[in-house]
């Protein structure tokens, strides 16, 4: 499909155009819930979803367009924006002037372990969405399999948690599913081993055998970890150990630390 371009003197959209208005709404949750749709940012994500998801329409103010000229080539309408439209249409400080509206990215929990997974990111009740969006990115690059927001965890399709994951949103499934026990009895019907990150743990991951096999990690909130009937229910724990005086890792490092040490002894 050709992408619809404005003509030379075609006025750009406004924040009042309609179209601009209904996008707009996509940055609250219920709207991108009842619509199945989402807004991506920037020049990085909108990329990304052109290549690997399904986008729409993009917006662009006249500097985006010439900075990113072959990107907006690829979109299969380009809607012309103002300044000020990009504004709103945006949820940073300084926003890049380039947003796609998308298709929802996510599947369901048999679709997403579907398959021999052999890493598994599952993020309970994460509460920051650039947390989340940063998992999402180590999770990519640490070549997981899927990542599961279980419990109350924010939205995937949060605007700041789309920007973190830096295009990987698009890259590996991702499923969403309130019930955490659900959830890791679903990894477990995949023939993963479900391990909670957990910092009070008696077993070390430096020491700690069994990684060498299909894994489902665990992660909880920022602020309260895992509670004690979620770590029932993992098969264990194991704790990251602290050789500094740090009182401990935050959320996104601590899973880098984790899916990666999976993924070393995966690809050994």
């Amino acid at each position: 499909m050709s992408t619809q371009h404005s003509r030379p003197g075609d006025a750009l959209f406004t924040h009042r155009t309609p179209r601009v208005v209904a996008a707009r709404r996509l940055t609250r949750r219920a709207q991108r819930e009842e619509t199945g749709r989402f807004l991506a940012e920037g020049a990085q994500a909108v990329r990304e979803a052109l290549r690997y998801g399904r986008v729409h329409e993009v917006f662009a103010t006249e500097a985006a367009t010439g900075r990113h000229a072959e990107l907006v080539a690829e979109a299969p309408v380009l809607s012309p924006i103002t300044v000020r439209a990009a504004e709103l249409l945006s949820e940073t400080v300084s926003p890049q002037g380039l947003v796609a509206v998308c298709d929802t990215v996510t599947v369901s929990l048999t679709d997403a372990l579907a398959g021999r997974p052999r890493l598994v990111a599952v993020l309970a009740g994460i509460a920051d969405p650039g947390n989340a969006g940063t998992v999402l990115r180590v999770a990519d690059a640490a070549g997981a399999d899927a990542v599961v927001f279980a419990g109350t965890s924010v939205d995937v399709h949060n605007g700041k948690c789309v920007r973190a994951s830096t295009g990987s949103l698009f890259h590996l499934p991702v499923a969403v599913e309130p019930d955490v026990g659900a959830a890791l009895g679903a990894c477990r019907e995949a023939g993963l081993t479900t391990i909670a990150a957990d910092g009070r743990a008696e077993a070390d991951l430096t020491t700690a055998e069994g990684l060498d096999r299909p894994t489902a990690w665990l992660f909880g909130n920022e602020a309260h970890g895992l509670d004690d009937a979620v770590l029932a229910r993992a098969d264990r724990a194991v704790r990251v150990p602290l050789y500094g005086r740090a009182e401990s890792l935050n959320l996104a490092t601590a899973a880098a630390v984790c899916l990666y040490t999976s993924a070393v002894r995966h690809h050994s």
